[in-house]
């Protein structure tokens, strides 16, 4: 079984991917079943900070490559949809973010959790990516280092059969 910072992991690679509806910044909600081929998810803490400034960016660098493969693009995190237009316009990510501010959906997909700054602990996203295809997960990245995630992620989806 994988572990994510100490507790077991509920979802699993090769299992169905729990399901899902959110607000989007297309405005209209976002729902799984609706997705019929592959999909990535990015789990990110906080719109308009660095680490996640970089990620969008990265990611926005490649959303034509992953649309050429074929491989729908969304970024979650806990923010409001409000918050993601401004972050959207001002960075100019071309993909959907969704809104989860009752973290249901983190929850399920095992990315909120305990955190780690300076000493103190607190409850939080724990910044990960879910590569799923046809409704199933085909691969989990925890505890992310920005710094080369969207082309590891990219080169992966890139070569999966």
């Amino acid at each position: 079984m994988r572990k994510n910072y100490g507790k077991i992991m509920k979802i699993k690679e090769n299992n169905k991917a729990p399901s899902f509806k959110l607000p989007s910044t297309s405005n209209v909600d976002f729902d799984l079943k609706n997705i019929k081929g592959k999909l990535l998810i990015y789990f990110y803490p906080k719109d308009d900070t660095p680490g996640c400034t970089i990620e969008a960016k990265d990611f926005s660098k490649l959303y034509k490559k992953f649309k050429k493969i074929k491989c729908e693009l969304v970024g979650v995190s806990k923010d409001s949809i409000q918050s993601h237009e401004k972050f959207k316009k001002k960075y100019k990510v071309p993909f959907k973010l969704l809104s989860d501010p009752d973290v249901k959906m983190q929850k399920k997909y095992d990315v909120w959790g305990i955190k780690s700054f300076m000493g103190k602990k607190f409850l939080g996203t724990i910044r990960s990516t879910v590569f799923i295809d046809k409704g199933k997960i085909k691969r989990i990245w925890t505890n992310v280092r920005v710094k080369n995630h969207a082309n590891e992620v990219f080169e992966y989806i890139k070569l999966y059969k």
